[in-house]
C-alpha cells in the first residue's frame, strides 16, 4: 500500500490546471478554468478545473476527481499507475511500502493475466461451438454484440483449459477461480458446455466470468467465486462497456441479469449495468452515482423484481445526494427487458422508462404493499418499516421530503414523525437533564453546523487551526453531520490534506464520500477565500459555545442551589456575556 501521506504530498506538487491542460484546451473563467469535457461529448464548455480546490467536474455527465483521478479516467490507469505517472512527472519516487505489497501486486497481475488468457480461449472456442452459437441466434445476438461483450464458450469437457496454458497444474488457475481441485487432488474446469459472459473491471481487466448452461442443467448461471481480484458485492457486469454511453445519455439504467444488459445494449440502451448475482448494495449505487446523476432501476414486474427494487432503494438511501436521481420501472407481469423488446421494439421499453416512479414514490408504495392504509395497525406498520430507511440517509432536503410523504401516508403529522424517529436536527445533549433546543435554534445550530462541514471540506488547512474547537464540539459525535466533520478534522489533519482534491482523495473510501463530493460540487463555482471561512468560523464556535453555557445555565438554575453550583453559574454567566459580545459575522448568530 502505498502511504497516504505521500499521496497527499504528490498532490500538493502537482498543478492540475497544468496536467489537464495537456489533455483539454482551458480557458480562464474567474477564478476557475473552464473547456469542453473530454469524457463526453458537447459543444458548450461545462468541464471545470479549480486550481485552488485541486480537482475537476464536468457539469454535464458527473466526472469528478483529483490529478489521480483525471489519470485514471482519461488514461484509463489504474489507481497505482496513475500515481506512478503523476510521480514520475514531478520527479519523485514512490515509495514500495514492504516486499509484501510488491509480490500482491504481482500476484494480483498474474490472476488477471490469466483471467485474460481464458477469455480469449473461450472466444476461440465460441467459433468452434455450433450448438452456442445458434443459443446466441436464437436470443436475437448479433455477431457485432457478441465481440463488444466478448462472449465465449466453455467446451464441455473436464479440462479444456489444458490447451490455454502451458501448466494446467498453476495454483493460479485454482486461484483464480478457473479451476477446481477435487477430491483425491483431481482438478477440472470450473465452467464446462457454457456460453462465457467474462466480467470487467471499469479499467477493462477480466477479473471473472458468468456461465450460461445451454441445456437444462443446474445452476442456469454460475458464477465465478469471491477471488482476489474479484468482488461480487462490489462490481458491476457492463460498467466497462457502458462507461462511455453512460456520459453521454448522462443516465444509467441497472438491471437483472446479464442477458438484459446484452439484449438492451443491443437495441440502443448502451448505458445499462447489472449485478452479479447479488443485490444491488450501497457500493454499486455510489459507484454510478460518481458517474452520473440519474440512475434508473429496471427489473422484472414478478415478485422477484420487485423484492430487487426493493433491496436497491434501501442501497440508494445512504448514499444519494440532493443533487442525484434514483427512480424505479417495474416491467408488466411476465416481461422482461428481452421479451419486451423482441413484441415492441426499443419504443415500448423507452416508453417504461417515461413512467418510472421517482424514488419519493417508490419509497411509501414499496412499504405500502400488502398493507390496507385504512386501518390504524397498518399504517402504524409502514412507520416501522420506514424508520431505519430514513435512518440510513444523511440529513438532507431529500430526506425531508420522504418524511413528508410518509407523513401524508400515514396520516400522520410530519413533526410527530420526526420527532418519533429522532430526525429532528437537535444536538444530543451531553447530559440527559439538559432540555433539547427549541426548534428555532436548533435550526440555527444545524446551519452551524453544515457551514462548518462546507468551510473545513473546503480549506482542510484550517482543521488544525480549529483543533481544540472541534475536539470539544464533535469529538464522539452520535449525529451523521457531526460524524462527517469528526472525520473532515481527523483525516485533514493526520493526512496533512492541502487541498479539498487532496482530502476528498484521502476520503474516497468513507461512507460519507459521496455527501463531501457533493458539497464539493455545489461550492465549486463559489468565490471563496480562506480569512473569510477562518471568521466564519470563529463566529461559528463561539455561537456553539454560547448555546451550550445557556443550555448549562437553564439546567443549573432549575436545580437546588447548593455553594458549588451558584460558583459555576457566575463563571457561566461571566462566559456568555463574553461570548455575546463578541464579534459576530452576518448569518452566525
Amino acid at each position: 500500500m502505498i502511504p497516504q501521506s505521500f499521496i497527499q504530498d504528490l498532490l500538493a506538487r502537482v498543478d492540475i490546471v497544468d496536467l489537464i491542460g495537456r489533455y483539454v484546451a482551458l480557458k480562464k473563467a474567474g477564478q476557475n478554468y473552464v473547456g469542453l469535457c473530454p469524457f463526453h461529448g458537447e459543444k458548450t464548455p461545462s468541464f471545470t478545473v479549480s486550481p485552488s480546490k485541486q480537482f475537476y467536474h464536468c457539469f454535464g455527465c458527473g466526472a469528478h476527481g483529483s490529478a489521480i483521478g483525471f489519470l485514471m479516467e482519461h488514461g484509463g490507469l489504474g489507481y497505482v499507475d496513475a500515481i506512478g505517472e503523476l510521480a514520475q512527472q514531478v520527479g519523485v519516487q514512490v515509495p514500495e511500502d514492504s516486499a509484501r505489497d510488491h509480490e500482491g501486486a504481482t500476484r494480483i497481475r498474474g490472476l488477471t493475466e490469466a483471467l485474460q488468457r481464458a477469455s480469449d480461449y473461450y472466444r476461440r472456442k465460441l467459433k468452434e461451438a455450433p450448438v452456442a452459437i445458434e443459443y446466441l441466434k436464437r436470443r436475437g445476438l448479433t455477431g457485432q454484440t457478441a465481440a463488444r461483450f466478448a462472449l465465449g464458450y466453455a467446451p464441455d469437457a473436464w479440462q479444456p483449459l489444458r490447451e490455454a496454458f502451458e501448466t494446467y497444474e498453476d495454483p493460479k488457475l485454482v486461484e483464480a477461480g478457473l479451476v477446481i481441485v477435487g477430491d483425491e487432488g483431481k482438478r477440472y474446469d470450473r465452467f464446462r458446455g457454457r456460453v462465457m459472459f467474462p466480467i470487467r473491471n471499469p479499467r477493462g481487466q477480466v477479473i471473472g466470468f458468468g456461465g450460461r448452461v445451454l441445456d437444462r442443467g443446474e445452476p442456469k448461471y454460475l458464477n465465478s467465486p469471491e477471488t482476489p481480484v474479484f468482488r461480487k458485492g462490489q462490481e458491476l457486469y457492463g460498467l466497462f462497456e457502458a462507461q462511455e454511453a453512460i456520459r453521454r445519455r448522462q443516465r444509467v439504467i441497472v438491471c437483472e441479469g446479464y442477458m438484459d444488459v446484452i439484449q438492451l445494449a443491443q437495441a440502443g440502451f448502451e448505458e445499462c449495468v447489472a449485478a452479479l448475482g447479488t443485490a444491488i448494495t450501497a457500493h454499486h449505487v455510489g459507484l454510478l452515482l460518481r458517474v452520473t446523476d440519474q440512475v434508473i432501476f429496471a427489473f422484472d414486474g414478478d415478485a422477484a423484481g420487485r423484492k430487487a427494487a426493493r433491496r436497491a432503494l434501501e442501497a440508494t438511501l445512504p448514499v444519494i445526494a440532493d443533487t442525484k436521481r434514483a427512480s424505479f420501472v417495474l416491467l408488466p407481469e411476465g416481461e422482461d427487458p428481452d421479451s419486451l423488446i423482441r413484441s415492441g421494439g426499443a419504443v415500448a421499453f423507452e416508453d417504461q422508462l417515461a413512467r418510472a416512479m421517482p424514488l419519493s414514490r417508490w419509497f411509501v408504495a414499496s412499504l405500502a404493499e400488502g398493507k390496507d392504509l385504512e386501518q390504524a395497525e397498518d399504517r402504524a406498520a409502514l412507520v416501522a418499516q420506514a424508520k431505519p430507511l430514513l435512518a440510513s440517509m444523511p440529513p438532507a432536503a431529500l430526506r425531508m421530503q420522504l418524511v413528508r410523504e410518509l407523513a401524508e401516508a400515514a396520516r400522520t403529522p410530519t413533526a410527530d414523525l420526526e420527532s418519533l424517529f429522532g430526525l429532528k436536527p437537535w444536538r444530543r445533549l451531553a447530559e440527559a437533564r439538559r432540555p433539547a433546543n427549541p426548534p428555532r435554534r436548533s435550526a440555527e445550530v444545524e446551519d452551524l453546523k453544515a457551514r462548518i462541514l462546507q468551510h473545513l471540506l473546503a480549506f482542510p488547512e484550517l482543521a488544525r487551526e480549529f483543533n481544540a474547537q472541534i475536539a470539544a464540539e464533535f469529538a464522539g459525535a452520535e449525529q451523521p453531520v457531526d460524524r462527517q466533520i469528526a472525520e473532515i478534522w481527523r483525516t485533514a489533519t493526520l493526512a496533512g490534506s492541502t487541498s479539498q482534491g487532496a482530502l476528498l482523495e484521502a476520503l474516497a473510501d468513507s461512507e460519507y464520500a459521496e455527501t463531501y463530493r457533493a458539497i464539493s460540487r455545489r461550492d465549486l463555482l463559489l468565490e471563496g477565500d480562506a480569512s473569510a471561512a477562518r471568521e466564519d468560523l470563529r463566529a461559528g464556535f463561539a455561537t456553539l459555545e454560547l448555546r451550550r453555557v445557556e443550555d448549562e445555565l437553564a439546567a443549573l438554575v432549575r436545580e437546588p442551589l447548593t455553594p458549588e453550583s451558584k460558583e459555576r453559574i457566575r463563571e457561566l454567566s461571566e462566559r456568555r456575556v463574553r461570548l455575546k459580545d463578541a464579534p459576530r459575522r452576518a448569518g452566525a448568530t
